[in-house]
């Protein structure tokens, strides 16, 4: 290292030795006259913040506050009810976890719980499933496993798994609105397995949703066996610290109290007015330095930790759904986001890191360095060197290797990883993601285009049933897509209606056949 890259890496090195918590931008190319002149455009952020914080519509666009901030530290909730609410949560949380490691809540039959088979989508599967990753041990009380995509044959993989343990698998349902559809469908099959076996679902069955919900409702009616809350003012893809991450993770053992104490620490750091001494403010200005303002570059995550592996899908979540906006918060066309994409190291060295020396220059790394190799001594494997010492070599030649071609890139350290460092992270990167937002003028809360395909998925649904309702009506006639679609009166949805074709011809649950035809759009089907 030259003695001007020295010292730069001094002069923006930020150290926090309480949080565990290093973080190197010197190797984003910012001038030095950036953080002053950044200097106003960060004051209103951090106002802005202060608002967010103490309950304004943060969301306009549905009229919500914006209290993920809340979850780790309820003194900050701008009422004593939702204060206790979430007080209130925690501990049932705690108790509830306790009467399940203790066996004082059992199956139908009687047996302990040993399993847990969480089923969610987007932001109610990914930070549970990325947490449990993370922290996951020898010593865990229960094992977890995830169903979040409505993928039949991945739903069939994860049980053939579980196998005959399904009732001693405990089943956490997770959906903020109680109507998600995938979540529905994968509660569903769930279901039909546990009566398949002579089981009661819902008695080894706990649900996650807004009080008030349809799926409240029928766990309350149906006698499940727990109900917790989720609270409008929590989006999905930052609900981890509540229920939605927390009850899984206590379910495992992992302690969630020290998991929640490393966001709240993490929290207070990133609501400093000094941006040289708020990680959060230092990370959302490397952004916006890479982007200029404008979005479009890819963030590439290198994780150096096997555990962090799902940190990269976690944060596709949480940055792009967050920063993916066509309109500003004027309502001009701005088309902001930032892709995220990544694996871990060394990994990728073996895999894109070629197309990052000498490709397209139009992302930035971010590197995830963990120091504490493992538990106990490791032995020397080579050159007086161990596995863990050679990774780090790794991260660092590729690091030297993107800073010697003019990439761009900045590296987070941790000591190690374990509840405390994990809500730290995820404390950085939320805090990170709603000051990109405020610097460039977004809602970093709504994702109005998820809500397009959920509804031309529904109209998909339906189209599908009108075909096979006009197969059904003429029983051994074979028709091709156009006398189809003209019958049904969705000639425009041709293309459509050949793909639902080819899916319903694909399975047997229908009883659709298919006879080829060359070109296969000749195709004839019938019942």
């Amino acid at each position: 290292m030259t003695i001007s890259s020295w010292e730069r890496f001094k002069e923006y090195l930020y150290y926090d030795q309480e949080l565990g918590l290093t973080l190197d931008i010197s190797k984003m190319n910012f001038s030095a006259d950036y953080f002053p002149a950044m200097a106003d455009k960060m004051n209103k952020v951090y106002q802005e913040l202060d608002l967010l914080e103490k309950g304004a519509l943060a969301n306009p666009d549905e009229g919500r506050m914006v209290g993920h901030y809340w979850l780790r530290n309820p003194e900050l909730a701008p009422t004593e009810e939702i204060a206790q609410a979430i007080k209130g949560t925690v501990s049932d949380i705690l108790a509830f976890a306790e009467d399940i490691h203790e066996g004082r809540i059992c199956g139908e039959k009687g047996k302990t719980f040993t399993k847990i088979l969480l089923i969610g989508i987007g932001g109610s599967c990914l930070g549970p499933q990325f947490a449990a990753e993370a922290l996951a041990s020898g010593q865990d009380k229960l094992k977890p496993f995830f169903i979040d995509n409505g993928d039949p044959d991945g739903i069939d993989r994860v049980l053939q798994v579980i196998g005959d343990d399904l009732e001693r698998t405990l089943c956490i349902v997770i959906s903020k609105s109680g109507g998600t559809i995938e979540t529905r469908n994968g509660m569903l099959e769930v279901k039909c397995r546990y009566e398949a076996s002579g089981l009661t679902f819902e008695k080894h069955a706990v649900v996650i949703t807004m009080p008030g919900s349809k799926l409240e409702e029928l766990a309350k009616a149906q006698g499940w066996l727990k109900v917790f809350p989720m609270w409008d003012w929590v989006g999905g893809r930052t609900s981890v610290l509540s229920a939605v991450g927390l009850l899984p993770l206590a379910l495992q053992g992992v302690d969630i109290k020290q998991f929640l104490l490393g966001a709240k620490d993490c929290d207070a750091r990133t609501r400093r007015r000094d941006t040289r001494q708020n990680p959060g403010a230092l990370l959302a200005l490397m952004w916006y330095h890479a982007t200029k303002g404008q979005g479009g570059k890819e963030m590439v995550m290198l994780p150096y930790k096997d555990r962090l592996e799902l940190f990269s899908k976690y944060l596709q979540q949480l940055v792009m759904e967050s920063l993916g906006k066509e309109k500003s918060l004027k309502g001009e066309t701005v088309h902001q986001g930032i892709v995220v994409y990544g694996n871990k190291g060394s990994t990728d060295q073996h895999s894109y890191l070629q197309q990052l020396l000498e490709g397209p220059d139009n992302f930035f790394v971010t590197f995830i360095e963990v120091l504490k190799g493992r538990d106990g001594f490791s032995p020397r494997i080579a050159e007086n060197s161990t596995s863990g010492e050679y990774l780090q070599a790794f991260m660092l030649g590729t690091r030297e290797a993107l800073s010697q071609k003019g990439r761009e890139s900045l590296t987070i350290t941790v000591k190690e990883i374990n509840a405390y460092t994990l809500g730290v992270l995820i404390a950085l990167f939320e805090r990170a993601v709603s000051i990109y937002a405020l610097l460039v003028e977004i809602n970093a809360y709504h994702q109005p285009a998820v809500e397009m395909g959920k509804k031309a998925a529904g109209e998909y649904i339906n189209l599908k049933n009108q075909v096979l309702e006009f197969l059904k009506s003429q029983p051994g006639k074979k028709h091709r897509v156009p006398e189809i679609a003209q019958a049904i009166h969705a000639s425009e949805q041709q293309e459509i209606i050949f793909k639902l074709l080819l899916h319903l011809a694909s399975n047997p649950d229908h009883g659709v056949k298919m006879e080829e035809g060359s070109p296969i759009l000749e195709s004839r089907f019938y019942i």
